[in-house]
């Protein structure tokens, strides 16, 4: 891909953060008309020649997941069909990611379908930010680059020089997670110990991990409702912790999550831009955006140039 030219183009779902990249590259962004039909139908055209070119689309899920999606597989097809070289979809908050097994009988496996449908629209190749488990990356026929947002919120949380900092991880399905933070921060790691009872709805039973005096980090891939942030912040304080601060890399924030983040004993929520914020989480005193859009641009950098993205790996 090397020797072709490269394009950048993004959807509705995240332009500010497709600017960004865009500006990080040092490009103009690709001309791509997006509109709706008034019955609700989405409609692409690329609004410039891209045969021959390696054509990058920046797509995130937002709380308008399956439009989000059907609008990626639509502008996917419109570049292929324009015949482009190769097509990469930049997807950083990679939609039903949470639907990766069968927990119960006569369930779907979500994001094996939406995998497939991403690959049967015509692209060649994924990029996405920490999906929310590693096996996802096995539904593809087509290489994916599995990205971490730990660079960007390990250099905030290093920055602030938190006393006596521990890293939690909030269930034993984020240890590993957890266990990088830890390391990468040279700290010690506890770990949440709890019982989910219904979807969005979780209750803390215990706190593996000495947390007395300590200031506790708790890790996360992403906060829907919030509810399991709050209840693990409040065993965490029960156990002695003198504060609680919070990260994730996509800030679902659905529902009441605000403001249960503003009424809970949390200090700080640090959340990337994989997601636009609502105005309401945007404004709010106790949730801080990063940016990722630098990381993304290398590694679409990096995959034009044929050079390795291991450098952008946790």
């Amino acid at each position: 891909m090397a020797n072709s030219e490269l394009r950048v183009f993004y959807g509705t779902s995240h332009p500010e953060l497709g600017e960004k990249i865009v500006k990080h590259l040092g490009l103009k962004k690709g001309e791509i008309k997006i509109s709706r039909f008034s019955c609700g139908e989405i409609y692409a055209r690329i609004n410039e020649n891209v045969r021959g070119a390696s054509c990058v689309i920046i797509q995130t899920c937002t709380d308008q997941v399956n439009s989000d999606l059907m609008e990626l597989f639509i502008i996917i097809d419109a570049m292929k069909r324009a015949s482009a070289r190769s097509v990469t979809a930049v997807i950083p908050h990679f939609g039903y990611a949470r639907q990766d097994r069968k927990a119960a009988s006569r369930e779907p496996i979500s994001a094996r379908l939406v995998a497939n449908l991403i690959e049967k629209a015509g692209a060649d190749r994924v990029v996405a930010m920490d999906l929310h488990s590693d096996q996802i990356q096995g539904f593809f026929n087509i290489p994916v680059d599995h990205l971490f947002a730990a660079p960007v919120l390990v250099d905030y949380f290093q920055k602030m020089d938190l006393p006596d900092l521990l890293v939690v991880s909030p269930d034993a399905g984020g240890t590993e997670r957890a266990r990088a933070y830890a390391k990468r921060l040279k700290t010690t790691m506890a770990i949440i110990d709890k019982r989910r009872v219904a979807a969005n709805v979780a209750e803390v039973m215990n706190v593996v991990g000495d947390v007395e005096g300590r200031t506790a980090l708790i890790v996360d891939d992403l906060i829907d409702t919030a509810g399991t942030l709050v209840k693990s912040a409040d065993a965490l304080l029960e156990k002695g912790a003198l504060a609680v601060y919070a990260c994730c890399s996509h800030p679902v924030l659905s529902g009441p999550a605000v403001q249960r983040i503003e009424k809970s004993a949390i200090t700080q929520v640090v959340v990337t831009d994989s997601i636009p914020l609502s105005r309401e989480a945007a404004t709010s005193k106790r949730i801080r955006s990063l940016s990722v859009a630098d990381l993304l641009g290398k590694a679409i950098k990096s995959i034009h140039e044929e050079t390795s993205v291991s450098s952008l790996f946790i």
